[in-house]
């Protein structure tokens, strides 16, 4: 990237104490005394627009013989007191990206640098976003299905020291010289998973255990693209497998995303032991390297994909 694209930093250090907030806020809502009580106002603020803007599609509408079927043996539905923290979240999956918004700037601002080290803000458009694997100078233009929320569970992934680790190991693995892929790009998808498995309630089990649902959604986020490096390394992927890998990361975030969540809690407690034993730590940094991306291969997320309805696909 160019130096004419980053400016020096200003009040960074403020800013990130804000953002340490709104990633405390996306991850642990469920505190007792006045920050819960804060957090609840603000959330009911924003609850209030969302439903006055009719933004909010909250679950998978079904009929019929499919809605008694799912009564009977699906999953359990989501107790009351938590569906308002669940429109929460699909309502900031229906905001887009708004440049003008300094939240919103200073989220992206600091995706960047937390990823690549930079100690200087960057503009808002650019090339430099192609680095990061956004298809465009613009990141707005690849939120599609994922909103606002998409940039949320980045953010989420790198303001913590452990899940920072987990964020470079993948950033490196996009980068590989075979196994590239579009980091950015592959992380919407992956909200994208997350946010239909909410809808479907395949969620509410675990949520309602756990008495709350945004940590939850932000740690199957995690869960889900921890799972995919360690199918892309290990089975050596490549970005012509991108759609039958989310296709099958999909069924299994709706199958069994305890299975997932305990596999985040084992990474994260083992750390950096369990990076070589999940073989990430192989992963090759080769930013420097020439023509590593090549432009005539195009990513295909998990929305793009049509299969044939007599196709088996199964679960990783």
């Amino acid at each position: 990237m160019n130096e004419g694209a980053c400016c020096p930093p200003n009040g960074e250090e403020r800013e990130d104490e804000q953002l340490q907030v709104i990633v405390w806020r996306c991850s642990e809502p469920k505190r007792n005394g006045k920050p819960w009580k804060t957090f609840r106002q603000e959330q009911g603020t924003a609850m209030m627009w969302f439903k006055a803007e009719e933004k909010v599609r909250s679950a998978v509408s079904q009929r019929g013989l499919s809605a008694l079927f799912r009564c009977l043996f699906g999953p359990p539905q989501l107790h009351d007191g938590l569906q308002e923290e669940r429109d929460l979240i699909l309502a900031i999956a229906q905001c887009s990206l708004d440049h003008e918004d300094p939240v919103h700037s200073r989220v992206l601002q600091t995706i960047y640098k937390k990823l690549t080290g930079s100690r200087f803000d960057c503009a808002l458009y650019g090339a430099h976003w192609e680095e990061l694997g956004f298809q465009g100078s613009n990141p707005a233009t690849d939120l599609r299905g994922a909103g606002f929320l998409a940039l949320l569970h980045l953010l989420y992934l790198v303001m913590d020291s452990k899940t920072l680790l987990l964020a470079h190991e993948i950033f490196r693995l996009s980068q590989h010289h075979t196994q590239h892929f579009p980091f950015c790009v592959m992380s919407v998808n992956i909200t994208r998973i997350v946010i239909q498995a909410l809808r479907e309630e395949c969620l509410s089990r675990e949520c309602n255990r756990q008495h709350t649902v945004i940590p939850v959604v932000n740690n199957l986020y995690a869960a889900t693209f921890l799972r995919l490096a360690y199918i892309w390394r290990t089975q050596q992927k490549t970005i012509l497998d991108s759609s039958f890998v989310l296709k099958d990361l999909e069924i299994l975030a709706k199958k069994n995303p305890k299975q997932l969540l305990r596999s985040l809690d084992t990474y994260l407690t083992k750390g950096t032991k369990r990076l070589s034993r999940m073989g990430l730590s192989g992963a090759q940094n080769v930013s420097g390297s020439q023509d590593t991306h090549p432009k005539n291969l195009t990513f295909t997320g998990v929305c793009d994909l049509q299969l044939d309805t007599t196709e088996r696909v199964q679960a990783v």
